[in-house]
């Protein structure tokens, strides 16, 4: 069983004008040409890569050991 949902798209004039254009070219309707490139998009849309990658940089170095309490708390402080 196919089921179809009807909805309503904002879609700018001249994009219209040219989807109603090629629909009737290709003996298509409307309907199917939008389905088709909906499909063609969701098909093709780039994979998941996931999360980017964290930012690397330069701390210039440690200024205090952690083991170090003492040393710790001083530049805490500060």
């Amino acid at each position: 069983m196919v089921s179809h949902m009807k909805t309503t798209l904002n879609i700018n004039d001249t994009v219209m004008r040219e989807l109603k254009e090629e629909a009737a070219r290709q003996g298509r309707t409307m309907s199917e040409m939008v389905e088709a490139a909906l499909r063609a998009l969701l098909r093709h849309r780039a994979p998941d890569t996931g999360l980017p990658p964290l930012p690397e940089f330069s701390s210039g170095g440690t200024r205090v050991s952690v083991a170090d309490r003492e040393a710790l708390y001083d530049v805490m402080d500060r």
